[in-house]
């Protein structure tokens, strides 16, 4: 049951990441690309009616977090407070900055809130990354100092960043050297993928200058991913051995290089939604690929003195467990029938919806 229950869980996760990914995405595109109103409102205008119901991905996320792992919950929650926190505000000014922004008609008004749209959009996604940064470096379970442990095994705290900005200080910070080059790349991926969503559901006059973005992002953005390769070994000396030791794991990394490369034909593509397929394969890829590095870890400890934390030492009891997939099934007919409805009563373009005007 840890194993269904895991999968379920990532697999939130990668949903929530394709879906409110592309809100981010979207975001940061409004940010830094849309200088006319009208092209304002065609980014807003795609990811109105969709956006609020994507976030819930990460909530569900939560919810099976607490049922199926509650250790790794309140270890988490506790270690992570800080950034936790961060992201709860940045989630908030995005959403009040869709939602303010066409309450009055002030250029003055507009402008701060298609700021604080865009800003923490950037933000998230940074911040997303280096989450998976976090995850995939360890934390220092215990707060062991000296090769002494000061807390509980499962127990540690990071402060925003260390003194030494190094992945592998004994006592490391949420931010250093490589959890930034992987929210960098959270940010270049999810810059594409939100122009691919634009491109998909809009007739915007950005569209031919977004396929632009997204070629000339993709060559960065495989940079970026042969460098984080490379540096993986500094973090871990074996980061490939669970592919070696279950060759069927490659799945994913073709997934993710099916996407990477795919996206270098954006310009080609007759169909609009192509590009939305492969940024989605991408970020599918890349995410499972991480997880079936670490796997069985949740989250690795970087001392010796305290053991990982896995799925299986971290899960509930197989009675709760058990009972609890009753209920998964229920909620996911009821997930599936919601948003199956919501993309069936706005699917094809959006450019005519005028989300958010009053």
């Amino acid at each position: 049951m840890e194993l269904f229950w895991y999968i379920v869980l990532m697999t939130m996760l990668a949903v929530y990441v394709i879906l409110d990914g592309y809100d981010f995405g979207a975001g940061i595109i409004h940010l830094f690309f849309a200088k006319e109103e009208k092209d304002k409102k065609a980014i807003t205008n795609a990811i109105g009616p969709f956006w609020d119901a994507n976030e819930v991905w990460l909530i569900a996320a939560g919810g099976v977090l607490f049922f199926a792992f509650p250790t790794l919950y309140a270890s988490s929650f506790s270690g992570f407070y800080l950034p936790l926190i961060m992201i709860l505000w940045l989630l908030i000014f995005r959403a009040i900055g869709l939602e303010l922004r066409g309450q009055i008609h002030n250029k003055m008004w507009e402008a701060i809130w298609d700021k604080a749209f865009g800003i923490a959009s950037l933000l998230l996604a940074l911040f997303f990354g280096v989450a998976l940064g976090n995850v995939v470096r360890g934390v220092n379970l215990g707060n062991v100092v000296n090769g002494v442990s000061t807390q509980e095994a499962h127990y540690f705290f990071l402060p925003l960043w260390n003194p030494t900005f190094s992945p592998q200080a004994e006592q490391l910070g949420i931010i250093d050297w490589f959890t930034l080059l992987l929210g960098i790349i959270g940010v270049v991926a999810l810059t594409i993928h939100g122009a691919n969503w634009i491109i998909f559901k809009t007739n915007s006059g950005l569209n031919e200058k977004l396929k632009k973005v997204v070629f000339n992002l993709n060559i960065v953005m495989v940079v970026l991913v042969v460098i984080s390769l490379l540096v993986w070994h500094v973090i871990e000396p074996k980061p490939f051995h669970n592919f070696l030791d279950k060759p069927w794991l490659f799945i994913f990394p073709i997934i993710t290089f099916t996407g990477l490369f795919g996206l270098f034909k954006v310009k080609t593509f007759k169909k609009h939604g192509m590009g939305f397929l492969f940024s989605s394969l991408f970020l599918f890829g890349g995410l499972t690929s991480t997880v079936a590095s670490i796997f069985p870890k949740v989250l690795p400890s970087t001392n010796t003195v305290n053991p990982d934390l896995t799925l299986y030492n971290m899960a509930a009891h197989g009675y709760g467990l058990g009972v609890g997939v009753y209920w998964f099934i229920i909620a996911i007919i009821l997930v599936i029938t919601y948003f199956t409805i919501q993309y069936r009563v706005f699917k094809g373009k959006m450019d005519d919806v005028g989300y958010g005007e009053h």
